[in-house]
């Protein structure tokens, strides 16, 4: 029953993130966590094949708080009403599972002794304030969850071993320019659903910083921000008010495979824009402003996926989404979503997606005014 409620709670928390998942039993068998690559910081378990905790090791016989569940290192004091971190947690603990419980601040000696903890869940309490020494015994930590709570800030001194920060539905409207100093190791990093403004992010904020995953949707940006990580692979900035992406918003961002735009205000795509991702594999367009097919998509050789769906398009030409010629692109789409727009598909002319695997790929109708 533990390894349900383990997984139901914690896959819940990785879903739908662009990396390989890490496999749990890495760290709970090992004396130390194993190293990672930068496509393994996405999830605490595989999505499937987790054996059972009693078929793999004996029952858990070191400290266990009051309340809680413990096998192996893995301490489960998830949903107990608690109101701050518990005592009694054995130091070769790796997993500490705290989410949804009342906990107001974490103070400075809450997690001492736990130098070999490698993943924190703190999601769904009610943190507003952090010690600034609260995370410095945690010198192998990879994995903090810490979404759906009251912070205003991003916490200080996050330990440079981190890998994965989740931080996503807070009261954050500010990012200092030093507050990642020193985490050359993060790769993922969740921070939608606070109320950040394009003028919230300092210059240098992301300085250092060799990102594969940023997300930060639902707040309240108007454009895209400024000085972002020029290691992206994967950019998400769903649910905002941008209006335009201008000619050069995306000039720093040579390596991102995907970007997600959807649910915005976009009205335009400045020609020439898209040309500055040429790496690009899929991209979100839909619920916007859109009146046209964004220009410059032929170009991007490997595009395979694009969601245009719920826009104002009313027409389709036959050069919008492939190249003029063969061999010119590299992939082939195999997933274009049109519907929800004013398009009369039956004056598209079929050479328009000439470039497309299979005719089901490309989606039409269901337009309401």
């Amino acid at each position: 029953m533990l390894r349900v409620l383990l997984l139901a709670a914690l896959l819940g928390l990785a879903g739908a993130l662009p990396f390989e998942q890490g496999a749990f039993w890495d760290f709970s068998m090992d004396e130390g966590p194993a190293p990672q690559s930068d496509e393994e910081a996405s999830g605490i378990f595989p999505t499937s094949g987790v054996p059972d905790f009693e078929d793999v090791v004996p029952a858990y016989g070191g400290l266990c708080p009051f309340g809680c569940h413990c096998h192996l290192r893995v301490v489960q004091c998830s949903d107990l009403g608690l109101r701050s971190v518990p005592k009694e947690i054995a130091p070769d603990t790796k997993l500490l599972d705290l989410q949804n419980n009342q906990i107001t601040e974490l103070r400075r000696d809450d997690f001492k002794g736990l130098h070999h903890l490698y993943a924190l869940v703190l999601v769904n309490n009610k943190i507003s304030r952090v010690h600034n020494e609260a995370f410095s015994p945690l010198r192998r930590l990879q994995k903090l969850y810490i979404s759906r709570n009251l912070l205003a800030e991003i916490p200080a001194n996050l330990p440079p071993s981190l890998l994965e920060l989740r931080i996503h539905d807070n009261r954050i409207r500010k990012v200092p320019k030093d507050v990642f100093k020193g985490l050359a190791n993060v790769n993922c990093i969740e921070m939608g659903g606070n109320p950040l403004e394009n003028s919230g992010f300092e210059p240098g904020a992301f300085a250092g910083l060799k990102l594969n995953y940023l997300r930060i949707s639902e707040a309240k940006l108007t454009g895209v921000p400024k000085d972002l990580p020029d290691t992206l692979n994967e950019l998400h900035l769903d649910h905002n008010k941008i209006q335009a992406i201008e000619l050069e918003d995306l000039i720093r961002y040579g390596k991102l495979s995907r970007l997600g735009l959807g649910h915005n205000a976009l009205r335009m795509i400045e020609n020439g824009s898209l040309a500055f991702v040429p790496a690009l594999r899929e991209l979100h367009l839909d619920h916007n402003r859109l009146s046209r097919v964004p220009p410059g998509l032929p170009g991007l050789r490997f595009l395979q996926v694009v969601y245009l769906h719920a826009n104002n398009i009313s027409q389709v030409g036959v050069n919008d989404f492939c190249p003029v010629g063969f061999g010119v692109k590299r992939a082939y789409y195999n997933g274009i979503s049109l519907f929800g727009n004013p398009v009369p598909y039956w004056e598209v002319q079929p050479a328009a997606f000439r470039c497309v695997t299979d005719r089901l790929a490309v989606q039409f109708g269901n337009y309401k005014k």
